[in-house]
């Protein structure tokens, strides 16, 4: 971590990431609690949610096109810049609305999202072309993404009551600027991107292919893609941990939610570590394994043990996400970078919107503590997968020729 924190350039790119990440999170936030209060419908505010998350799944194939066809720098400066823009729009909301507005500017925040988190990931890789730092600087990022959690609901809750949604509307285009700013202020030369090859399905199909035939990396994005499809019971389950389980106050998820946070900042610190020792394989099948023993505690009826099970969630997240991160960038050639991320960003998180929904349904006639055992039987399986590849023993080297045999 401190040769990551040595870099000037890589300290601007997390600095900016922060303050990034810190106003998306206080903005999802606050758009919820706005539509809310305009309509009074639960169903309307989780409507904005699905707004921003629904662009990132459907147009992940043409934004991983366009991150590998132009420089990611400028591609970074530009959609920064637009979508402060559209978020100012939300100036015109007033008292009644309108609303389609807000659903308009959430959607358009989606699409940037899309494209920022693809471009970012491809643009690390040319900042750190040392692969001992790269995972030491995902795991930084990691650490930056958990720290930003614990910030976001403080200044979008805190500053909608307080102030208005109008504040919090001009924080995330503060935020927006600033990332800008330090983009502008990187001191890295990017290579000039590769020209297209082929038909334009066959280009847009790259990532997936690259992925198909690159065992490694395949293999975890399998392992990561089996075990979303039951850790979405777990986030959909928090309110039934608080209620049927611990007998507190829906409230009291914000204080699981905090113990969760604290975990993750703890984990991202620790993930550096974990990733020089273990190699990224190995360290994914042990976020895999901690996160599955934090859903077990969860069954608890007692508040402290139930405490350390959200510690422990959280201690799992950033050495998967870091661990699937560095051998992406590490096993893809650059020109590849943005369409590979895109492919396996949408086979992640697919599969957990999918078990969000499915848990949303069970919830309702299924015993809390069965689907807290099922989603740690799922990551157990997905663990016992992943450990048990023999590629996965050693850590994973330099981008090359993909592995040709197949798994």
């Amino acid at each position: 971590m401190k040769g990551v924190l040595a870099s000037r350039d890589l300290r601007v790119f997390l600095t900016a990431n922060l303050l990034s990440l810190v106003g998306s999170g206080a903005l999802w936030l606050a758009l919820g609690i706005w539509v809310k209060s305009l309509t009074g419908s639960t169903a309307a505010a989780g409507m904005v949610i699905f707004a921003v998350l629904a662009p990132p799944v459907l147009l992940a194939p043409v934004a991983g096109m366009l991150v590998d066809r132009v420089r990611r720098r400028p591609l970074l400066v530009v959609v920064n810049a637009a979508t402060a823009a559209v978020v100012l729009l939300l100036l015109l909301v007033g008292d009644t609305g309108p609303v389609w507005l807000i659903y308009a500017v959430a959607a358009a925040y989606g699409t940037s999202f899309a494209i920022i988190r693809s471009a970012q990931s491809a643009l690390l890789r040319t900042l750190v072309t040392d692969d001992a730092q790269l995972g030491a600087a995902n795991a930084a990022l990691q650490t930056i993404s958990a720290v930003s959690r614990l910030l976001a609901p403080i200044a979008g809750a805190g500053l909608y009551a307080v102030v208005g949604p109008h504040a919090v509307v001009v924080l995330d285009t503060a935020t927006f600027l600033a990332a800008v700013v330090g983009l502008l202020l990187l001191r890295v030369v990017e290579p000039a991107p590769a020209p297209a090859e082929g038909s334009w399905r066959s280009e847009v199909g790259a990532g997936v292919a690259h992925l198909r035939r690159t065992v490694v990396l395949r293999q975890i994005v399998g392992a990561v893609s089996f075990a979303m499809l039951v850790v979405g019971f777990i986030e959909v389950l928090m309110f039934a941990v608080a209620d049927a389980g611990l007998g507190r106050s829906p409230a009291f998820v914000g204080v699981l939610d905090l113990a969760f946070g604290v975990g993750s900042v703890a984990g991202g610190v620790l993930t550096a570590r974990l990733l020089r020792r273990l190699g990224p394989g190995r360290s994914v099948t042990t976020g895999l394994a901690v996160v599955a023993a934090g859903a077990l505690l969860l069954v608890t009826s007692l508040v402290p043990v139930a405490l350390v099970g959200m510690v422990v969630l959280g201690l799992g997240v950033p050495p998967i996400v870091a661990g699937m991160s560095t051998t992406l960038q590490r096993l893809t050639p650059l020109h590849l970078q943005g369409r590979t991320f895109s492919a396996v960003d949408v086979l992640v998180t697919t599969p957990q919107s999918l078990s969000i929904a499915l848990g949303a349904v069970l919830i309702a006639t299924v015993d809390h503590r069965v689907l807290l055992v099922a989603a740690a039987t799922g990551l157990l399986l997905a663990a016992l997968y992943l450990g048990t590849r023999p590629e996965q023993k050693l850590p994973a080297g330099p981008a090359g020729p993909a592995e040709p045999a197949p798994d």
